[in-house]
């Protein structure tokens, strides 16, 4: 969840080795309480070190603080609870939308990456996830390979030079 709470205003790639630079920047802890018991401006401070995980560093260390705030208070700090034994992709898509950070395209792209990436498909994902939920190369969700993220880029400046966005 921390990656997608990343990717906004950074490359899919920074927002992606966040998580990773951010736990050895913790010393391997990268738990919602632990993170919540963090001081913000010592907080904001670990997010800026060089590389800062976001080029929005203290604004950032604020949005990862409260997702983690959100996990600890309703999902006892356990990301996994959000989906885990859910039938459900409306369910499923609430709680997403409910993250503080997370908004309808990004609850969508990543109940898409649930489905295509770690199996995941509670009934009716791919109307709910609709448009990250079908075959176009599309997301993040589409991404598995570095073959898959070209083809990702490439649609997107298709779209882009089309004057249109992710849904085509």
């Amino acid at each position: 969840m921390l990656a997608m709470l990343l990717d906004q205003q950074i490359s899919i790639e920074l927002a992606f080795k966040g998580p990773s630079r951010l736990r050895d920047r913790l010393d391997g802890d990268l738990g919602a309480a632990s993170i919540c018991a963090i001081a913000p401006p010592d907080f904001a401070a670990i997010v800026g070190q060089k590389p800062a995980l976001h080029r929005f560093p203290k604004s950032m260390a604020g949005r990862i603080q409260d997702m983690c705030q959100h996990l600890v208070d309703r999902y006892d700090g356990e990301a996994e609870a959000l989906w885990r034994r859910r039938r459900n992709a409306e369910v499923v898509h609430q709680r997403l939308l409910d993250v503080p950070g997370f908004g309808d395209e990004k609850a969508k792209i990543f109940l898409a990456v649930l489905a295509k990436r770690f199996g995941f498909r509670p009934a009716g994902w791919e109307t709910i996830a609709f448009p990250f939920g079908d075959d176009q190369p599309r997301s993040v969700a589409d991404m598995g390979s570095e073959h898959e993220r070209t083809l990702v880029r490439d649609w997107k400046k298709s779209m882009k030079a089309a004057g249109k966005y992710k849904t085509g």
